[in-house]
């Protein structure tokens, strides 16, 4: 467990419920985007799954609100202690309620009923089980705190974004009358969302507050995953 979210809690057995309950964010994020890739590229029918995408989405921002509360409360009764261990918390907890709703916004890709040009099927369904591998990943590396893992983990998510940029362009300017190509430009999109969420967790191994979610950014032109800032 996190130092930092030992020290928003009082008891123990809090802090213990706080990281059961982003464990669970995590891996119900995963759950949506894999059933709604699913739908999307392997043909899944959406009525077949549709109650559980919007259930388990239901679960994830009931989870938020829960976390939420107990910072709240914590904020009321020891004032502005460990308040960057809030901070942190608060960034988390968003960035895995994200993934839940691009996963969401994958099925709605997939309700549309055109699918993704025949050139990137393969590529998607690649990228899908790629992701799916690295949310489950992101949440080991995020309970272990192990630096090496979250390093490799941005390397290879920058990587994906990359690929995920490249292909999505490549889809805008492709021409086509039936809208598959929109709808693979979309899909690419949505999967790096994914993706950056995921990064953006697990860069809180690597990096200080304030560069969560906006170290790239200041690190522009740098080669290889940020320093350690412990």
């Amino acid at each position: 467990m996190f130092d930092w979210l030992k020290r928003i809690q009082a008891g123990a057995s809090s802090a213990e419920e706080v990281v059961q309950y982003f464990e669970q964010m995590l891996e119900d994020g995963r759950h949506v985007f894999d059933l709604a890739a699913n739908t999307l590229l392997g043909g899944t029918d959406p009525e077949a799954v549709k109650h559980d995408i919007w259930d388990t989405d239901k679960r994830i921002n009931r989870n938020e609100r829960r976390i939420r509360r107990r910072i709240v409360t914590h904020l009321a009764t020891h004032g502005g202690a460990g308040a960057t261990a809030h901070l942190v918390l608060m960034s988390l907890v968003k960035d895995a309620e994200r993934i839940g709703d691009y996963g969401k916004n994958i099925f709605d890709l997939a309700l549309l009923g055109r699918g993704v040009p025949e050139e990137a099927q393969a590529d998607l369904l690649e990228l899908r089980g790629k992701l799916s591998r690295m949310l489950a990943k992101a949440r080991n590396i995020y309970a272990s705190e192990d630096e090496g893992a979250a390093r490799d983990f941005v390397a290879n998510a920058e990587l994906f974004s990359k690929h995920c940029d490249e292909r999505s362009e490549a889809m805008v300017l492709r021409e086509d009358g039936d809208g598959r190509s929109a709808a693979g430009a979309l899909a690419y999109r949505y999967f790096k969302r994914v993706n950056a969420h995921a990064m953006n967790i697990i860069t809180s191994v690597l990096v200080p507050v304030d560069r969560l979610d906006y170290w790239d950014e200041d690190e522009a032109g740098r080669e290889g995953p940020p320093p350690s800032a412990k």
